[in-house]
């Protein structure tokens, strides 16, 4: 009697086993079909992004004379002056004293917040998109 009560047992337990191997592959099933459809999803937008980038590349930017376009991880396009276009600018437009030499050290801050003054900009002495877009037009023509 003993016998047949442990492997009555060993036979419950068998079968509880493979029951829940059962219900492991059913939850594996729907958790690689998450993943398949979020791979799917990171795909299409990987797709999108590559198509913006490209039509970014196609359209007309202004040249690379006049202003660095960077992308960012996000795919943003930015626009951003260097610091010798800058004094370049500010030379040309009245504002800036000093020598061309690409930093932006006080001097060339100081002429960014007096440019920034008279064109009624917020004077932080930062050439952010606003001051660039006023200060770009100086890059090529001098005030006399």
């Amino acid at each position: 009697m003993v016998k047949k009560g442990w492997w009555l047992g060993l036979v419950a337990a068998g079968i509880f086993v493979l029951s829940g191997c059962a219900t492991m592959n059913k939850n594996d099933a729907l958790l690689n079909q998450g993943l398949r459809n979020k791979v799917l999803a990171l795909e299409t937008q990987l797709k999108e992004k590559d198509d913006e980038i490209n039509s970014l590349k196609e359209s007309p930017v202004q040249s690379s004379e006049d202003v660095n376009v960077n992308v960012s991880k996000a795919g943003e396009v930015k626009q951003q002056a260097d610091p010798k276009q800058i004094q370049t600018a500010l030379k040309n437009a009245g504002y800036y004293q000093g020598v061309l030499d690409g930093k932006m050290g006080k001097k060339t801050r100081k002429a960014v917040r007096g440019f920034q003054k008279a064109n009624n900009l917020h004077a932080d002495g930062r050439v952010g998109k606003d001051t660039w877009m006023i200060l770009k037009d100086y890059l090529e023509k001098k005030v006399k």
